[in-house]
């Protein structure tokens, strides 16, 4: 047996799915409904868009304007600037698959390619300003500020992993290639893409709906909220939100927003979750780039994003004194 941990994991998440059926069905039906109405509309045609101008060597003509600002702020090349605006506009994991994509073509090297993953993969506007902001905070202002927030964390963690903007080896041109194969390549590649994310949110949240139904959210979260004085539904939040940052972000949904909760959800968005985390290896799994670079950058964005969030309600009093 080469994992016993992993074993044991498994074995008791059979156990769970055969003892709480009704709650593992429920959960499920959750995820797919998520993925059907925001997972794969969202994500297909980014995935789609970013594959194909990547093909085509789009992010080279970009490298021409952007090489100089990229290369004086985050020690990058003007392609990896590219990969940066396309992960800010098209949400989890679009900037980690464009960060494999160009170093799987040869555009980028392999320390550029490791560099970009720490800051290039981040939360889309849709996301932080529609979910967020609309449905969570009822205010499309608070999401835009939430996302300014996160881009400009992003953008930090990019200027503390600084490179020299140099490299022992030279990026090659990434290949010719028509239209349309290069059309039907992006297509096969995105649907394979979004379906591995949608099988990762599934998964988790059937994950999270079991350990609801054993009371595992619960006692935790009292726990945490006895520890670090912390309102527990605040906690059970957090807690869940470390694991799948979409059901994390649901939990605080019918609760009154606070100067808190914004600052939490600028922290879970910056660190999007374990299933975001797994979500961008199984994007890079197929490139030797390291994923612990990924998980770096996230907690840092994370961080970041929770220390200019708290700077800003408490300057600002968004939601009052809470």
């Amino acid at each position: 047996m080469k994992n016993p941990v992993a074993v044991f994991g498994a074995l008791c998440a059979m156990l769970c799915l055969i003892l709480a059926p009704a709650a593992a069905i429920e959960s499920a039906r959750y995820g797919l409904t998520l993925c059907a109405e925001l997972i794969v509309p969202s994500l297909l045609p980014f995935f789609t868009a970013s594959a194909l101008l990547v093909r085509l060597g789009v992010p080279q003509l970009l490298g021409r304007l952007l090489a100089s600002p990229a290369q004086k702020l985050w020690g990058v090349s003007g392609a990896g600037a590219a990969a940066f605006f396309t992960g800010i506009c098209g949400g989890y994991p679009l900037g980690a698959q464009t960060v494999a994509e160009l170093y799987g073509t040869g555009q980028i090297p392999r320390g550029e390619a490791e560099r970009l993953l720490r800051f290039c993969n981040n939360s889309g506007p849709s996301f932080l300003i529609g979910v967020i902001g609309s449905s969570l905070f009822s205010s499309r202002a608070a999401g835009v500020l939430l996302y300014a927030i996160h881009v400009t964390s992003a953008m930090l963690v990019g200027v503390l992993f600084r490179g020299n903007g140099s490299s022992s080896s030279a990026p090659s041109p990434a290949p010719a290639c028509g239209m349309g194969k290069a059309l039907v390549a992006s297509v096969r590649q995105s649907v394979a893409a979004v379906l591995s994310v949608s099988g990762f949110v599934v998964c988790f949240c059937v994950l999270s709906g079991l350990l609801d139904s054993i009371g595992f959210w619960g006692a935790a979260s009292g726990l945490l909220s006895s520890l670090i004085r912390m309102e527990k539904h605040d906690a059970r939040a957090l807690l869940i939100g470390l694991t799948e940052l979409s059901t994390g972000i649901g939990a605080l949904r019918g609760l009154p927003p606070t100067n808190a909760r914004f600052t939490l959800a600028a922290f879970l968005c910056g660190w999007g979750g374990l299933s975001v985390q797994l979500q961008s290896l199984a994007v890079i799994s197929e490139t030797d780039l390291s994923g612990r670079a990924h998980v770096v950058g996230r907690l840092l964005s994370g961080l970041f994003s929770a220390i200019l969030a708290a700077l800003v309600c408490r300057g600002f009093s968004l939601f009052g004194a809470s």
